[in-house]
């Protein structure tokens, strides 16, 4: 089974920067599709981004245009780059693989991101 650990966050003022991390164990990580994920206080989890196995992208209109993911298979990695963040950006972000049914794995521990002044 592939455990998720997420890293990066922290406090951030509006229009900063932050870089998130989602390292994967097991060997067989380029072979999933990853996602990003965000909960914010009081509300559900909801999608970010995804890249698929072959590096193709895509975004919540939320985020578009401010958000990059990416991966490092050789490092069992997936990245969220979050440039202009915007208080309603603060969340836990979480990180899994799609599936049929729902994420595929257990749920990582997350890693706060707060963007305040």
């Amino acid at each position: 089974q592939v455990q998720l650990a997420e890293s990066g966050g922290g406090l951030v003022q509006p229009g900063g920067s932050l870089r998130l991390s989602c390292a994967a164990s097991g060997s067989m990580f380029g072979i999933y599709d990853m996602d990003w994920y965000r909960q914010a206080p009081g509300k559900q989890r909801v999608f970010v981004a995804r890249i698929t196995t072959s590096h193709r992208t895509a975004y919540a209109d939320s985020v578009k245009g401010r958000f990059t993911i990416s991966r490092d298979n050789a490092k069992n990695t997936v990245f969220l780059q979050m440039n202009s963040l915007k208080p309603e950006d603060t969340a836990v972000y979480y990180c899994n693989s799609p599936g049929n049914s729902g994420p595929q794995f257990g749920w990582g521990q997350g890693t706060q991101v707060t963007v305040s002044s």
